[in-house]
């Protein structure tokens, strides 16, 4: 009797134990879940080019541009998009002046591009321009991705050189000696390198080419935003470079609903947009682009919002405005993602 009592024991006790560690994986697998959609889930902002025609000289468009990347920086956005308010256009190429003088969003996409890249790559990438004649009074963005010549990282931005090389390419990563990674790419193209896990950063170990979403996918790195040009509003939704697109659309602006920070709630997201106006607001970029012309914001936007509702200026300049709005947003975003 005694015996069967302890065997009957012994094995809702195993039964309990197989039951116990099937739940201990099922949470396992559900916080590796998440963890993987929080990595690979992306925040995108996107701003008026006409911000930079407000701005009285050269000099303070380089200010004011500077101001919009160290907030991007700080922030963590994945994505900055610069939009015109141009009527109807198919043509989302940047239209430059050669090397004379830019305004409105070529103006603000080239410095947007030259402030992410890391210093030692510049003068490779970004030749000689009037719009970059003041970059040098910008504060530096000191992102991750901006490592040191001294500083081991998992992960170096790098840009690829011309010459023959037995093995593969070589690559200039910001170090003494330049790199050789597995792969055959031309030239003059900026790649992210993975350098091992051998923190003598003068090996002469063969590295590997990743794509640029790797030092976020696989470590959680914020690794820098990517600058995109949009012909106006509604080319800023109809090309997004995500599958599926942005699946939660934020506008803000004073006409926007008020909610505090700690009750607002944005739903479960992949990619989340937040869009700022120019002078005339979002209201105006509808109005003049002839895809969404007629439409109300509420057609536009899932949300659109007030998140500096006391404020003590008649305006609040768009720079200013994702400073705000970012911070407003950082929590419930963290909530969300």
């Amino acid at each position: 009797m005694e015996e069967a009592e302890a065997a009957e024991n012994g094995s809702r006790l195993h039964e309990q134990q197989e039951e116990s560690g099937k739940r201990k994986k099922r949470k396992k697998e559900e916080k590796m879940k998440k963890n993987k959609k929080k990595k690979n889930s992306t925040v995108s902002i996107a701003v008026p080019g006409s911000v930079i025609d407000n701005a009285q000289s050269l000099e303070l468009a380089t200010l004011l541009a500077g101001q919009i990347a160290r907030a991007a920086t700080i922030f963590r956005i994945d994505e900055v998009v610069v939009f015109d308010n141009k009527a109807a256009s198919d043509d989302e190429s940047v239209v430059t002046n050669g090397d004379e003088s830019e305004s409105g969003a070529p103006f603000l996409v080239r410095i947007l591009q030259y402030l992410e890249t890391p210093q030692y790559l510049r003068r490779r990438l970004f030749p000689m321009h009037n719009s970059l004649r003041f970059v040098g009074l910008l504060p530096p963005l000191d992102a991750p991705h901006h490592v040191r010549k001294h500083e081991w990282s998992p992960y170096r931005e790098g840009v690829t050189l011309e010459g023959n090389h037995l093995k593969g390419t070589l690559v200039d990563v910001g170090l003494n000696k330049n790199v050789v990674v597995e792969q055959a790419i031309e030239p003059g193209q900026r790649v992210t390198v993975a350098m091992g896990t051998n923190r003598n950063i003068e090996s002469d170990c063969l590295k590997n080419v990743v794509t640029p979403s790797s030092p976020r996918e696989q470590m959680g790195l914020y690794w820098g935003y990517k600058v995109r040009y949009a012909s106006n509003l509604s080319h800023v939704f109809k090309n997004c470079p995500f599958k599926g697109g942005y699946d939660h659309i934020i506008g803000t602006s004073e006409h926007g609903l008020v909610v505090n920070s700690s009750e607002l709630i944005i739903p479960l997201f992949r990619h989340l947009l937040i869009a700022f106006g120019g002078l005339g607001g979002l209201e105006e970029s509808i109005e003049e682009d002839s895809n969404l012309k007629g439409n109300s914001v509420h057609d536009v936007f899932n949300s659109y919002l007030n998140t500096c509702p006391l404020q003590g200026s008649r305006t609040i300049r768009t720079e200013e405005a994702i400073f705000i709005s970012l911070h407003y947003f950082q929590e419930p975003i963290k909530r969300a993602a």
